[in-house]
């Protein structure tokens, strides 16, 4: 069986841990680390497979591939005096810390892999970035979704970019909502109308054979009421900003 150890049981942590077991007829020995005690207890619980160690070097001592799941203000307290023998294999998902900087904190030559992991892997349907490929890792997330690595650290920087667009995307649709209630819908019949709309178009981007601005052209008449909302909100102005935007963000996350 494999053993695998997250330290740092946030969000992210909880929706490995599920992802790897709900569902799973042999689901991997998983040890996590007492820090977020509550959530560790709570999928210890649920999962017969899933023990919560005694602390950190509990943790790397019984895995096999180490997740390492904590904010990066907390990294240099998580990894204190932790000694990771060679046949380690170290995954961080801190957010913004590079690779020669992870490398300097953990002190050793085990093997040292980035990943961006989204809470949509509990339900084994996030495709997440990984640097340097291993093999290991990359088994491990294709279980969860998909593995995509990606050839250099500038072109993990860009995805780790790209993710800081999705609590953007949400409040787009509570725009929408406020929006129609203010035009005096109920509130709860926006929401409901709203969360459908674009559950269709999850749907639609399940349609690997099509690509996004052929998905989008698909969505809009000539002319037609999609193509105007497009055009007079979405204007090169706002295209700009996002753009600025996003390219502020790559030069702090490198």
């Amino acid at each position: 069986m494999e053993r695998i150890g997250i330290i740092g049981v946030g969000e992210i942590g909880r929706a490995v841990v599920e992802g790897l077991c709900d569902g799973v007829e042999e689901p991997p020995e998983i040890h996590l680390s007492p820090r977020g005690s509550r959530t560790a207890a709570e999928l210890a619980g649920r999962y017969p497979n899933v023990r919560v160690a005694a602390g950190n070097q509990d943790v790397v001592d019984r895995s096999e591939v180490v997740i390492i799941a904590v904010r990066p203000q907390d990294r240099a307290e998580a990894l204190a005096g932790l000694r990771f023998g060679g046949d380690r294999v170290v995954v961080s998902v801190i957010a913004g810390v590079g690779l020669d900087e992870l490398r300097r904190a953990v002190g050793t030559d085990v093997p040292l892999v980035r990943a961006i992991p989204l809470p949509a892997v509990r339900e084994r349907r996030s495709v997440t970035v990984t640097y340097p490929s291993h093999p290991v890792v990359d088994a491990l997330f294709d279980r969860l979704g998909g593995a995509l690595p990606v050839a250099g650290e500038a072109a993990f920087g860009v995805f780790s970019a790209l993710t800081a667009t999705l609590t953007t995307h949400y409040w787009y649709l509570v725009t929408l909502t406020d929006w129609a209630t203010r035009q005096g819908v109920a509130a709860e019949d926006a929401d409901r109308y709203v969360r459908g709309l674009f559950q269709g178009v999850e749907r639609a981007l399940g349609d690997g054979s099509r690509s996004l601005h052929r998905i989008a052209g698909d969505h809009e008449t000539p002319n037609g009421i999609n193509e105007r909302i497009r055009t007079t909100w979405f204007d090169a102005t706002n295209s700009a900003a996002l753009t600025e935007a996003l390219d502020a963000l790559l030069a702090d996350l490198g």
